[in-house]
């Protein structure tokens, strides 16, 4: 039989994970009723937090990390977001560290794992090196990958090339054959694999098709809408130019409308767009997109650490959530 989790007191109880954790941990900003159905709960479950978890979760900084590339970006703060109301509800507080420098960010992780100021800390789109990943070991720190995934650290993502398939397939079926696709750079500094695994799918779903790869109708670039207005003028500038453009995130596909527009083509009559991660612009803009659940992965990152702090797993966390295509108004058959 299964051992009794934290999670099913939250769940028996009707609370949330952080709230449980308040009340082992005698939190006085727990209302009387409320701590009366989570010690009902441990009582009729027979719980018993992880003793050495529970020595360690008292006298301690009550601070969570969170570490991220680009702080501004429209995906990281949506995520942020769902990080941030689930620790409304804990007794934690929230210490962000971003850097836009890779040699920077990688000593912020450093720093967190050594220095041992924060009790978890979750880390969005990069992966700690093997050193890294040991040391906040050691040092008993509970990491959690948000977009990112390695064996040993618990993780919460989604199936990027499952989306990058997803996105071009909705062209094919719509009859386009001349399919551009525009990125961040595939290589980079940050050694992030989001936008490798959307290419991949772009160049599998293309290949089950029976469609040939043109590397002229591939652009990568840097961030920001800006960059991608530039790369989108040259994919449409192109002799025989795509009547379709996969954008590896919404932010990519603001950027190829915009070029549309200043070359004289209509979206979707002359030019259908698909976006990736659904943000608010996205509906807003009516752009086709491959929603991801960024909110959500805040959340859930939120909910594997506090659980981890009041009792280690015995194994990694391994949440994958769920990705789908929204068709709006940016795509249609071609004319």
């Amino acid at each position: 039989m299964a051992s009794v989790t934290i999670r099913d007191v939250a769940k028996k109880a009707n609370v949330g994970i952080g709230t449980v954790s308040r009340v082992i941990n005698k939190s006085t900003a727990v209302s009387q009723e409320t701590r009366q159905k989570v010690l009902a709960a441990i009582q009729a479950l027979g719980y018993t937090p992880h003793p050495l978890a529970r020595r360690l979760s008292l006298g301690r900084t009550l601070t969570v990390g969170v570490v991220l590339p680009f702080l501004t970006l429209p995906s990281y703060v949506e995520r942020l977001r769902g990080v941030q109301q689930m620790l409304e509800d804990s007794e934690y507080d929230l210490s962000l560290h971003s850097r836009e420098n890779p040699a920077k960010l990688n000593q912020l992780i450093d720093e967190l794992s050594l220095n041992k100021s924060v009790d978890g800390a979750i880390v969005f789109s990069l992966i700690p090196s093997e050193l890294q990943i040991q040391q906040f070991a050691q040092a008993r720190i509970p990491l959690i990958l948000v977009d990112a995934c390695h064996p040993d650290v618990n993780r919460v993502y989604i199936d990027d090339e499952k989306g990058g398939y997803l996105a071009t397939s909705h062209l094919i079926e719509l009859g386009h054959r001349k399919i551009a696709f525009l990125s961040d750079y595939l290589e980079n500094p940050f050694k992030f694999t989001a936008m490798r695994k959307r290419y991949d799918g772009y160049r599998r779903a293309l290949e089950q098709a029976g469609l040939p790869f043109r590397p002229d109708y591939h652009q990568e670039g840097t961030l920001g809408a800006r960059d991608s207005f530039e790369k989108a003028k040259i994919l449409l500038s192109l002799p025989e130019r795509p009547s379709a453009v996969f954008a590896a995130s919404d932010t990519h596909a603001v950027g190829v409308i915009k070029a549309a527009h200043e070359l004289g083509l209509k979206v979707p009559e002359n030019l259908s767009v698909v976006g990736y991660d659904d943000i608010r612009d996205a509906e807003y803009l009516d752009i086709t997109t491959i929603h991801q659940p960024l909110f959500e992965s805040g959340k859930e990152s939120v909910n594997i650490l506090l659980a981890s702090l009041i009792e280690p797993p015995e194994a990694p966390s391994d949440v994958k959530l769920p990705i789908e295509l929204i068709i709006r108004g940016t795509t249609a058959r071609p004319t």
